[in-house]
């Protein structure tokens, strides 16, 4: 009896890992700080975290997530292996300014 109870718990604590493991942290790409780029993402450590917010501040937000292969350090089997984990959210790129009406446009009110 303690032989099925044993191995009852042992299944239990194997199901309740197996599920934390799939239920991965996601992180936005384009709002993440390196920390967190670091903390979440698989084999991202921290010169590569912060090469990830370099490229992100110099070229505006990310697109998608395979655009992440264009960072220098990161490739496309990196990405592959976080999928799960990429979020591309709004970016906090700053807000353009509204185009000023042409005169095509203003003559046609």
């Amino acid at each position: 009896m303690n032989t099925i109870r044993h191995l009852l718990v042992a299944l239990l604590l194997a199901l309740a890992m197996a599920g934390n493991a799939l239920a991965a942290e996601k992180v936005n790409i384009n709002t993440a700080d390196a920390a967190t780029l670091e903390r979440v993402l698989v084999n991202v450590g921290p010169s590569k975290a912060e090469a990830i917010v370099a490229y992100r501040k110099a070229n505006g937000p990310f697109r998608s997530a395979e655009q992440l292969a264009e960072v220098k350090g990161i490739g496309l089997r990196t990405v592959e292996r976080n999928r799960d984990r990429i979020v591309v959210g709004a970016g906090a790129a700053p807000a353009r300014p509204a185009a000023a009406p042409t005169r095509a446009t203003a003559q046609t009110r």
